[in-house]
């Protein structure tokens, strides 16, 4: 399964299209051009996280920016993210802006993406702009709907194939594994914590 397949698979790119009123060819194509710098900003965030409370602070290292980023969508709903993008109801972007500033830590970053995506897509980079921010609500929501339920684990199946759309093999030793499966185990180790 390639990354078109699984935006479909979620609906998230009728969801875009219904929402930017663009056809869907043109929400698939600017989509999965802006699809793995969203992934790769969750790998790594550019911003600190919202500051966990408690013991959550403690939470282990390994987890970096990532746990913080997990704990945010996490007090967003998770899963009900990817709902809130695919229901019929315009899509509250607020909380999608607030994960794009920490993945990408400035507008000016996101504007950067939307430019790459559009050079690479061929979508105005004012559609890739609003579309940033459904998308990255996207990605949080099918991360977090899938962490813990073994989605994650191996080189298979929606990873391995953005991993090789991505340029990278899907071997253990590869620069570029298994970019959405690896968040997604990480995701349900950090949760599970």
């Amino acid at each position: 399964m390639d990354i078109n397949q699984m935006l479909q698979q979620t609906n998230a790119v009728g969801a875009i299209s219904r929402e930017l009123g663009i056809d869907p060819a043109t929400a698939e194509a600017g989509a999965a051009a802006l699809l793995p710098s969203i992934l790769s900003g969750f790998q790594q965030p550019a911003a600190p996280a919202a500051l966990a409370t408690t013991d959550e602070a403690a939470a282990p290292q390994a987890f970096g920016g990532f746990g913080g980023l997990l704990d945010t969508i996490t007090g967003m709903g998770g899963g009900a993210l990817l709902d809130s993008v695919t229901s019929k109801q315009p899509t509250e972007v607020s909380q999608g802006n607030e994960i794009l500033g920490q993945i990408f830590g400035s507008k000016d970053r996101s504007r950067e993406v939307a430019a790459d995506a559009s050079a690479q897509s061929g979508v105005e980079p004012s559609i890739l702009k609003k579309m940033l921010p459904v998308l990255a609500m996207a990605a949080a929501g099918y991360i977090a709907k899938n962490a813990g339920q073994g989605q994650g684990q191996g080189q298979g199946g929606i990873g391995g194939a953005l991993a090789g759309m991505l340029g990278g093999e899907t071997s253990a030793g590869s620069a570029q594994n298994d970019v959405l499966g690896s968040l997604i185990g990480a995701a349900g180790k950090y949760l599970g914590r």
